[in-house]
């Protein structure tokens, strides 16, 4: 499935405060992220001082860090007045639309979740069983996208987006600090891209305590690459194994604005190393990541290949991102 974000001359950017409010909205209301150590790190780090590190946010509720922005930006609007009667409305057949979804129940809130007709029906049946209204639409998901846009102009529903959003990426940066608390000595965070909500807002935390961020996009979904190379957000052919998960068709302002700050890297990587990574997380730790839950490792893993070269003494945290995936296609790849 592809995204594309709403259109737009100008942004104000994220800022740091805005994930510190964020962060005080959302306590008590996601799951602190877990850190673990990857003790058995790419050989060329054997002999260095640094230290890699996997953060879990595959366990936060509805199986990735979309509940972070999804609560964020239902709360938010909540205690501006502007939650209607109508609810709110999505159009994702992904981990935006379950968490869209699962936030609203939490909140009470209505939700009317538009999907292509062609979605997994898996993914329906756990939208209603959050308690949304599913509404399939014939197409693709521009189509869906459109149906949602018409609804929302008749009903009056808010609209919530994937990713284009400040409160979905501000909720989306809140990860960062839970991971620096663990991890005092952070020098770089590797964070999977697609529109870029949860870069921009891992980015602009990690600007603040003077952390590299690195972006990292499989060759076949470049939306943030291609906008730093153009200057501007632009539109990109999507494919490749992490598509469904990653596949946005062009960039959130909010991210490129973020790529330009601070200390900040945009790297590509191969479906292969994506494919290596998600197994090696399965071979030698059980854990199951959808393939865009693993692209930042796929970075870490080929730094040969475009992928990220740490210093031997660099501390490394890799954002494992999403779990919504069927275990059985670890089997199936090749």
């Amino acid at each position: 499935m592809t995204f594309v974000p709403s259109a737009g001359a100008t942004v104000d950017p994220l800022g740091y405060a805005d994930i510190r409010s964020a962060a005080e909205r959302i306590r008590g209301r996601v799951r602190p992220v877990a850190v673990a150590p990857m003790e058995d790190g790419p050989p060329s780090r054997a002999q260095g001082a640094g230290r890699t590190w996997l953060a879990l946010e595959y366990m936060q509720h509805t199986g990735s860090f979309k509940a972070r922005g999804a609560v964020n930006f239902l709360l938010a609007h909540g205690r501006e007045g502007a939650l209607p009667e109508a609810g709110v409305t999505i159009a994702s057949g992904g981990n935006a639309g379950l968490a869209c979804a699962w936030a609203a129940a939490a909140l009470q809130v209505r939700a009317t979740v538009f999907l292509p007709a062609s979605a997994p029906a898996v993914k329906v049946a756990r939208l209603r069983a959050y308690g949304a209204e599913v509404r399939l639409v014939e197409g693709e998901y521009a189509d869906a996208a459109s149906a949602c846009a018409g609804f929302a102009r008749e009903s009056g529903a808010l609209t919530s987006h994937a990713y284009d959003d400040p409160h979905v990426a501000a909720g989306a940066g809140t990860l960062l600090d839970e991971i620096r608390d663990q991890v005092p000595e952070l020098d770089t965070v590797l964070v999977a891209v697609g529109g870029g909500g949860l870069f921009a807002g891992v980015a602009t935390a990690a600007r603040h305590h003077g952390i590299r961020a690195v972006a990292v996009e499989p060759e076949g979904c470049r939306a943030l690459h291609a906008a730093l190379e153009a200057g501007d957000v632009v539109d990109v052919p999507v494919d490749g194994v992490a598509a469904d998960a990653l596949g946005a068709r062009r960039a959130t302002r909010l991210a490129l604005h973020a790529a330009r700050r601070g200390d900040t890297r945009s790297v590509l990587v191969r479906d292969r190393d994506i494919v290596r990574a998600r197994r090696t997380l399965w071979e030698e730790r059980r854990i199951v990541t959808e393939p865009g839950g693993a692209t930042a490792l796929a970075a870490l893993l080929s730094p040969g290949d475009g992928g990220y070269a740490p210093h031997p003494d660099e501390n490394i945290a890799i954002v494992l991102c999403g779990a919504n995936t069927d275990p059985a296609t670890l089997v199936a790849e090749d």
